[in-house]
């Protein structure tokens, strides 16, 4: 319970990624988490199971690959799993607020619920520029604009590459 409690904090922009705990089974536990909320999100999307299915495939390959290369290129790979960890864990527990917020949305299409998602988002936002700060030990506006870049990688190109297949 303590090694959530840990993992909670880097929501609250509070914790450091790099002296998150290491646990393979968290690990796998998020992976699994957000395949399911993702493929949800997507299949309510798109109506389409199978185009769902991959895309969030491609979309968990290449947030994996994207945070693999953002380790390698500043030599600390050996907190991988702590920081794809972080990542998986921060989207999943805004995930627990963005479901009912796209119940919401979907079925009455409320300004409010526009404006909660939008919020919710850029939480999410401002978390995975706050871990990129932390791991990269860079300034603000550089972490801003590689979390920026994550999000273009991540979600336009898998849904580019669903596109095209």
């Amino acid at each position: 319970m303590e090694i959530l409690r840990e993992y909670l904090a880097l929501c609250w922009l509070s914790n450091d990624a790099l002296e998150l705990p290491r646990s393979e089974s968290l690990f796998k536990k998020n992976l699994v988490i957000y395949f399911i909320i993702g493929y949800l999100l997507q299949a309510n999307m798109i109506d389409d199971p199978v185009e769902s299915l991959y895309e969030i495939i491609i979309q968990i390959i290449f947030m994996l690959g994207f945070i693999a290369i953002l380790l390698i290129m500043n030599k600390t790979l050996y907190v991988y799993v702590q920081v794809a960890t972080a990542f998986m864990f921060s989207a999943n527990f805004i995930s627990v607020f963005v479901v009912p917020v796209m119940v919401w949305l979907t079925v009455s299409e409320d300004l409010y619920s526009y404006y909660l998602f939008f919020l919710l988002l850029a939480w999410y936002y401002a978390i995975v520029a706050y871990i990129i700060k932390c791991v990269l030990v860079i300034n603000i506006p550089a972490s801003i604009v590689l979390a920026l870049l994550y999000f273009i990688v991540t979600f336009l190109g898998a849904f580019a590459i669903g596109q095209m297949i």
